[in-house]
């Protein structure tokens, strides 16, 4: 899930970001009204989080403009304004819902998730044979057993299973699940991936792990016969 911050409060906006990224959102940044809304009209977002007091343009010119003008992304909107009023006029244009800062990450998760569910962005259940990934619960379950996994993890096994029977790159995977791209010689998605294999398949007959030697990763209830090691 690629999501659009429009924060101008530096602490603020770092520490939502750090938090997103380590539940596995992809997300992008603007400080001012005025790029928030060129971002925004990319439409490469499945989500925007929205302050309401920002230079040169403020949440609801923002938000005003965008809807206007047809773009249909969710909009959250984020800001320390709790009037009834503040929060009926953001609605009444067009945001999906409105948290009163300061507020508690958790909350934040939630409203996300909630607003992703409800446009269908953000299927909630993913299944591969007996392994069931649950995005709400953050569960994930092999034949009814409980798998215990690090946020990392978990989110490499989402993008794993999102895109089930497909070999996707390290390069992929730095960029979708880290945000950024490593060094070529480092090993770290590597080492993730071998920790995930040995939470997913050990024990099990059938292995859904795969690795395409030199080339990357996909995971299949079935070897697809590329030369790949399990």
């Amino acid at each position: 899930m690629h999501i659009l911050l429009v924060e101008d409060e530096a602490k603020v906006s770092r520490f939502i970001k750090k938090g997103l990224a380590a539940e596995g959102y992809e997300v992008d940044t603007a400080a001012d009204g005025k790029i928030g809304e060129q971002k925004a009209r990319s439409g490469d977002f499945d989500l925007i989080l929205l302050d309401v007091l920002l230079p040169i343009k403020d949440g609801f010119e923002v938000l005003r403009a965008l809807r206007s003008d047809g773009v249909r992304t969710p909009i959250l909107m984020l800001t320390a304004r709790s009037a009834a009023e503040d929060i009926v006029q953001g609605l009444d244009h067009g945001a999906e819902d409105y948290l009163t800062k300061p507020f508690a990450f958790n909350e934040l998760l939630a409203r996300i998730r909630s607003i992703l569910r409800r446009e269908g962005r953000s299927p909630t259940i993913h299944r591969l044979a007996d392994l069931q990934l649950n995005t709400l619960t953050r569960k994930a379950t092999r034949s009814g057993t409980v798998i215990d996994l690090t946020a990392r993890e978990f989110s490499l096994l989402e993008y794993l299973m999102r895109n089930s029977r497909t070999l996707v790159t390290r390069q992929q995977l730095s960029k979708e699940v880290w945000g950024f791209n490593f060094d070529p010689g480092t090993n770290i998605i590597d080492v993730y991936i071998n920790h995930l294999r040995k939470k997913i398949d050990q024990g099990s007959e059938k292995k859904l792990i795969h690795t395409e030697r030199g080339k990357g990763y996909y995971i299949s209830e079935k070897d697809l016969a590329r030369g790949s090691t399990k």
